[in-house]
């Protein structure tokens, strides 16, 4: 019996999205201002509304993956690549930002008069880091050669659980998380372990072709 996807793709999906889950990019700051400035109850709205986001970049995706998969086999193939050395400049910001070290870029503005839901929801749909995700990574993982939905709910799985706990982490723990961030030799550390990983799952996407 045929699984829905090849281990070793799935596994290195899982190690892709450990490093850009960790990686505190809108959606995360988001969650630290968040927790600061408007409590825990307003966390738990903000990340609901960042994961229907979410769901719906997997379900445009879908739609997308499934028409490049069955039309142009050589663009997917194409997008494969792209995937990897994006994950590949991520990985090398990611330990640029620790040889410089320079303080992170201030969160996006967490309104104490709006709905959070709302808030997260407009956050995530227009985050950069999902759109290249859904766009150029997510693509490098889905196997033409095995039916897409079935791929595409497990791959939604592992995004959507790494993304609630780290996202609900950073906003619980906001302004302990925001602490460790404004400390040098933390912040380098962290940048230079989130590259390490993403650069190493890179690799094993364009060495799996």
């Amino acid at each position: 019996m045929q699984l829905p996807v090849d281990p070793a793709r799935y596994s290195a999906f899982l190690l892709v999205m450990a490093g850009m889950a960790a990686f505190p990019g809108p959606a995360n700051l988001f969650s630290i201002a968040t927790g600061m400035r408007r409590g825990k109850a307003a966390v738990i709205q903000g990340v609901a509304g960042m994961t229907l986001a979410t769901l719906s970049w997997f379900a445009a995706a879908a739609l997308g993956l499934g028409a490049v998969m069955a039309a142009f086999p050589q663009a997917f193939q194409a997008l494969t690549i792209a995937g990897g050395l994006y994950l590949i400049w991520m990985g090398l910001q990611s330990i640029r930002g620790g040889v410089v070290n320079a303080p992170e870029p201030p969160p996006p503005e967490a309104h104490l008069d709006r709905s959070a839901l709302r808030d997260g929801f407009a956050v995530q749909l227009a985050n950069p880091k999902a759109l290249l995700f859904f766009g150029v990574v997510l693509p490098s993982f889905a196997d033409p050669d095995r039916p897409l939905v079935p791929q595409l709910l497990l791959f939604a799985a592992a995004t959507i659980g790494m993304d609630l706990v780290t996202m609900t982490a950073y906003g619980l723990g906001g302004a302990a998380l925001a602490e460790r961030m404004s400390q040098p030799g933390f912040r380098r550390i962290f940048r230079f372990a989130i590259g390490g990983l993403l650069i190493a799952a890179a690799a094993l996407i364009l060495l799996r072709r």
